[in-house]
């Protein structure tokens, strides 16, 4: 590899979360049976006219205006020619030489701190395809007993982000494309046009790669060209991002030292061997025999209503961590953590429910995330509100319980027993208080163990530990557990 610089760019595929599709009044929802969310317009039948969704263009400019992007003021559709099973109408609506968001740029920030500027050549809408499974063999096409298409999926609104050639990462190149995309799954999120989960494909990467010479001694390496690159289709997750290209460049570089051709083409990632393996030869634009979209509307947003929506992009998502640390009085290592089981929209709410960003971080990122992971849910699809929490941690400030009566609580919360309050009455879960029933259970745990009581009479306070024990055990972890050691001191005739 140290005779390569690799060159890199990636297309992001963004689904908006519209309640239509694209071009038609389809349901936009994922989950649904196969083949229940379609019409003559998503399946192309002769006949049907399509018709842009408004709300799809007005998410498509703001994403455009949260990546730098110009906005053109008139930019029309096209029809991409190629023939797929997973495309009814043998075409794909999508815009080609005027998108309506162009020459854009972004900031990411590595882990180290280190920020590095990616150029946007453009971002333009298109409708989504259906969706292939390949039944038999090994899932894919080949060896399959046979395939089956859902085209629930087709005419789902998509921006496809689409970067400049990335060059001069050198070693540090499969960390860029992961802060890239991360970045721009985290600023789809703040928009709230997405949910960004790559896990269900509402944001994926086509990965393309290419090795290029290093120059040689007296030679300008802008004046290299570029090498044959391959295009890793739908990765769908930060680390396969990471791994497709590390995987890509080490073939890459040993089909050239070997000195065999790279071929252009598309390949498809494995998760379950980290490798890619060959799909079809690249085309190029012409091969797909673009031509406008007779049947839409130029799109023509007006200045007034571009700069409106200007004024409702959020802050930058890297900007905003590094805000919220300082607010939060986060560590660099607290804050990293919160960011990468992306907590950072449940500890907002919770602080903005009235819980301390201390309090937040300790549910969200402890007991809350325990349950999430032995579950295999992410920490959103939990049956708790960050109001929720707010309102356990209110009872944990009052006095009324304590962190262990809390997991309680909250275990009941999970289970849909109703609010933390209203659990912890059900359960009986308050923190004693009355101190007879507290002085009977201590004279009944030193009666029980007079040896402990002989050595907090001979100074050794911190053996009183032993009988708090054994109350907070007789009691079920109820009593408060300050007021149990002043009564057992008070019994030895000690002072604490």
């Amino acid at each position: 590899m140290e005779d390569f610089d690799p060159v890199f760019g990636i297309e992001v595929h963004v689904e908006l979360n519209t309640k239509t599709k694209m071009f038609c009044g389809c349901a936009n929802e994922f989950g649904a049976e196969p083949n229940t969310q379609v019409c003559p317009v998503c399946l192309g039948l002769p006949g049907s006219m399509p018709v842009t969704n408004e709300k799809a263009v007005e998410s498509a400019i703001r994403l455009g205006l949260a990546l730098g992007c110009s906005i053109r003021e008139s930019s029309r559709f096209a029809r991409k020619n190629y023939f797929y099973p997973d495309l009814a109408k043998d075409y794909q609506i999508s815009q080609y030489d005027e998108p309506t968001c162009y020459e854009g740029s972004l900031e990411v920030v590595l882990d180290d701190g280190t920020v590095v500027e990616i150029g946007i050549e453009r971002a333009h809408m298109e409708e989504d395809a259906g969706k292939n499974t390949h039944v038999g063999g090994s899932g894919g096409i080949q060896g399959a007993d046979h395939s089956l298409v859902d085209y629930n999926r087709g005419g789902v609104p998509l921006v496809e982000i689409v970067t400049k050639p990335i060059e001069g990462m050198g070693s540090r190149t499969a960390e860029v494309a992961r802060a890239y995309v991360a970045t721009i799954r985290d600023i789809v999120r703040a928009l709230g046009i997405s949910d960004g989960r790559m896990d269900q494909g509402s944001v994926r990467a086509d990965v393309n790669l290419s090795l290029r010479p290093k120059a040689q001694a007296g030679e300008d390496q802008s004046a290299v060209p570029f090498g044959k690159r391959s295009e890793t289709k739908n990765v769908n997750s930060l680390r396969a991002i990471e791994r497709a290209i590390h995987f890509e460049a080490g073939r890459q570089a040993a089909l050239l030292s070997d000195g065999k051709p790279v071929v252009q083409e598309t390949r498809h990632w494995h998760e379950d061997t980290n490798a890619t393996t060959p799909g079809r030869s690249k085309e190029e634009a012409e091969d797909y025999r673009y031509f406008p979209e007779p049947d839409l509307l130029p799109v023509e947003p007006s200045r007034e209503w571009v700069e409106e929506l200007r004024g409702t992009i959020p802050e930058h998502p890297a900007k905003q961590r590094a805000r919220l640390k300082d607010e939060w009085g986060f560590s660099d290592l607290e804050m990293r953590d919160v960011v990468a089981a992306d907590a950072i929209p449940a500890l907002l709410a919770t602080v903005g429910a009235g819980a301390t960003p201390q309090a937040a971080r300790k549910w969200w990122m402890g007991e809350l995330a325990r349950v999430a992971n032995d579950q295999g849910v992410s920490l959103e699809e939990l049956a708790v509100t960050p109001a929720d929490v707010a309102e356990l941690q209110s009872l944990v400030d009052s006095g009324r319980i304590n962190d262990k009566l809390a997991r309680q609580a909250l275990a009941g919360v999970l289970a849909g027993e109703g609010s933390p309050t209203a659990v912890v009455e059900a359960r009986g879960l308050e923190i004693v208080s009355d101190d007879s029933a507290l002085e009977k259970a201590v004279d009944e745990a030193l009666a029980a163990q007079p040896d402990v009581l002989a050595k907090i009479q001979d100074g050794k306070v911190q053996a009183a530990g032993a009988i708090v024990g054994a109350v907070m055990k007789a009691t079920r972890g109820q009593a408060d557990a300050g007021r149990v050691r002043e009564i057992i001191l008070q019994r030895a005739g000690v002072e604490g």
